[in-house]
């Protein structure tokens, strides 16, 4: 039997939706979303291998026992190179809670840390133009 939420049938396949309850006991994600921008000089390719080269590691080993979830996603502009962007990355981290999420902030905080972390951020990003936020999701449920 679904959980509470609607079922709907299109091409005799089930479809569920379902608005998520917050005080239940369902598991909840706490997603954060950076908006990074590559330095100026740096080429989009140079940008990505060197962040999956890289930068990636550093984050995956800073994550590691707090996060769930560690993705980026590339931007290309839909019209070409030419295009101005103001970002370059969009990386998205989920944590299974806000405790999780402050004790991993507070763990990167440390001094050889966060000196590691700005130091490979300064080879990769555009520090000044750097964005964070945190995510509220609703979904819908599409024929």
């Amino acid at each position: 039997m679904p959980p509470s939420g609607a079922q709907a049938f299109v091409h005799r396949r089930p479809i569920l939706c379902f608005d998520v309850p917050t005080n239940e006991g369902t598991r909840m994600t706490m997603t954060l979303i950076t908006l990074l921008k590559r330095r100026d000089g740096m080429s989009r390719e140079a940008f990505r291998d060197y962040y999956e080269r890289v930068h990636r590691r550093i984050g995956e080993r800073v994550l590691a026992g707090y996060a769930t979830r560690y993705v980026r996603r590339y931007l290309t502009p839909v019209a070409g190179d030419e295009q101005s962007c103001d970002a370059d990355v969009v990386m998205e981290i989920d944590f299974p809670n806000e405790a999780t999420r402050d004790a991993c902030f507070a763990a990167m905080a440390e001094p050889m840390t966060m000196a590691e972390i700005m130091a490979d951020e300064e080879k990769l990003f555009d520090r000044t133009r750097i964005r964070t936020f945190t995510v509220s999701t609703k979904e819908s449920c599409l024929p």
